[in-house]
């Protein structure tokens, strides 16, 4: 926390207004669409609603195809199957571990042949960094198929000069605890659609009609953010490039320290844009070292210090083992090489030297043991 956020929650429990309705709500949502450049925003309960409700948007219902990354979490893809659609997953590139416009051609290619084509693609921007959107929205754009842009993992990032989130018709960001700034549960879905934005409103508060009695006449949902939380949210947005910045540096020094290992290869910055390092991910080549992913985990998990691989592909999750997946290349799947050989390092902001340092010595012993 920043200190700033007790400042909001004060006016919230002041004014009485702990409901998802309030002034905080209001101006979240106005700091927010002015931070990253669009015309407006929708605060809600999570990321996955988000998403949820720009399907909603695009009429993706029953039977629809839906193009989706691979490499990410499932929290991307579940909304798919909440409208009934059908979730085709799309491999990563190598540069930026994100969806991979060849990929993505392919699928399109092929489905074009089918004679149906996807109602919308999600692009994943992982790990804080964007993919490469010039590409992917020249070939989305080509076939008349929108985008939404997941940037759950990617506020405070930037690709050629724009804030992350801003390059499809809808984009979406997470403020769940994990995230660079947090309201604790929390989302918000932006675009350049006022209009899109206000239906999005109507039916985040359970689709009521502007009526004096209770009245429904489209489904609706609970989605809205309460103006407490919002509160937390605004007091988080004051200190978002300080966020940003230390999370760069987190990257920094694991960077200095740990490349010169054989074998370690950290995720690279794409030279068009700029990553806010949500979290410091590496490989292990096999081709260069006998250590694996596995033992480093192992050893980290020894001195109780917490690493994870990377995202498991949806296309290998049980749930969608009966979905198609597109790779990379005939040569393999880029995203199934990640995630053997991918680690993610402790990465909070708040992060100090000396703990990054024990990270760093755990590693370094086990690569000189091997």
């Amino acid at each position: 926390m920043s200190g700033f956020e007790q400042d909001y929650i004060k006016e919230a429990f002041d004014t009485n207004w702990i409901a998802p309705i309030g002034k905080n709500i209001d101006y979240f949502e106005q700091e927010i669409s002015q931070f990253v450049g669009t015309r407006g925003a929708v605060a809600l309960s999570s990321g996955t609603a988000a998403i949820h409700l720009a399907l909603k948007l695009l009429n993706v219902g029953r039977g629809d195809l839906v193009f989706c990354s691979s490499l990410t979490f499932v929290a991307s893809a579940n909304p798919i199957l909440y409208q009934g659609a059908e979730p085709v997953f799309i491999d990563s590139e190598p540069i930026t571990w994100n969806l991979s416009p060849q990929a993505l051609e392919q699928a399109f290619h092929y489905f074009e042949k089918e004679g149906k084509l996807p109602k919308a693609v999600i692009v994943v921007n992982l790990y804080g960094q964007s993919a490469d959107m010039s590409k992917i929205l020249d070939i989305c754009n080509h076939y008349n198929v929108p985008v939404i842009e997941d940037a759950a993992e990617s506020l405070g990032a930037t690709y050629k000069g724009k804030a992350s989130g801003t390059l499809g018709k809808y984009g979406i960001y997470s403020f769940n605890g994990n995230k660079i700034i947090t309201t604790s549960g929390g989302g918000m879905l932006v675009s350049e659609d006022i209009e899109a934005l206000e239906r999005v409103r109507y039916w985040a508060t359970q689709a009521r009609d502007p009526a004096r009695y209770y009245q429904h006449s489209r489904i609706g949902f609970n989605y809205r953010l309460s103006n407490v939380l919002a509160g937390i949210g605004r007091g988080q947005l004051r200190v978002i490039n300080e966020r940003v910045n230390a999370r760069r540096n987190v990257f920094d020094i694991y960077n200095n320290e740990l490349s010169s290992l054989d074998g370690i290869e950290f995720m690279s910055e794409a030279a068009f844009g700029r990553s806010s390092r949500w979290l410091t991910a590496l490989t292990i080549n096999p081709k260069k070292t006998s250590v694996k992913a596995e033992q480093v985990l192992d050893a980290l998990e020894s001195e109780n210090i917490e690493g994870r691989p990377v995202w498991k592909p949806l296309h290998l999750q049980p749930l969608f083992k009966k979905n198609l997946y597109f790779p990379h290349s005939p040569e393999g799947s880029v995203s199934d090489q990640l995630f053997q050989s991918g680690i993610c390092l402790p990465s909070g902001s708040n992060l100090t030297v000396e703990e990054i340092s024990r990270v760093v010595d755990c590693i370094k012993e086990v690569f000189h043991e091997c």
